[in-house]
């Protein structure tokens, strides 16, 4: 059986801790934990069954900490989708979403039927014909919607090869009967 080569000290122990309770961040909290009860000589199996983690995690974290320090451990990501509207924009976009509607931008051919809401891909298809912009997930015209202190609506299904004409003469005709 292979022995154990990964032991921290008193003050390493201390500063993972410290570390641990100056986090909010919980995946860097996990971090923490589980390299300080590692390197207390805690079981594999034990931190496993603590943090949830794999035992391939574990490993990579005691590597990255023995190789960087905490400063390794922490959540390197920038997070968020790439803002590629500006906040000025942002702004005017707000502005925009106000005056018109997307049947005045885009005439019959709209996500609902009367064309009088804001839809998600009604405001894709405005942010790509105003600031020649389209981002990839779904979930950033949500947030560009929150931006612009919007709700976002969930359009109504309409059959496109519904006429109204017809339907107007088939209620015509149902309230005479």
């Amino acid at each position: 059986m292979r022995k154990r080569t990964f032991d921290l000290g008193d003050e390493a122990v201390r500063a993972l801790e410290a570390a641990y309770h100056a986090t909010t961040n919980g995946p860097e909290r996990t971090r923490f934990q589980a390299v300080r009860l590692y390197g207390q000589g805690y079981s594999a199996a034990d931190i496993l069954a603590i943090t949830g983690t794999p035992r391939s995690s574990l490993m990579d974290w005691c590597r990255a900490y023995r190789s960087g320090g905490i400063a390794a451990l922490t959540d390197h990501r920038r997070g968020g989708n790439s803002a590629k509207l500006r906040p000025e924009q942002i702004d005017d976009l707000s502005g925009k979403l106000r005056l018109y509607t997307p049947r005045s931008l885009f005439g019959p051919d709209t996500a609902t039927a009367d064309g009088l809401v804001w839809t998600v891909p009604d405001l894709k298809r405005a942010v790509e014909f105003w600031y020649s912009v389209s981002y990839q997930s779904a979930t950033s015209y949500y947030t560009l919607f929150a931006r612009c202190t919007f709700s976002y609506h969930q359009p109504t299904t309409v059959f496109k090869s519904r006429r109204e004409t017809v339907v107007a003469e088939f209620e015509a005709q149902l309230e005479k009967n």
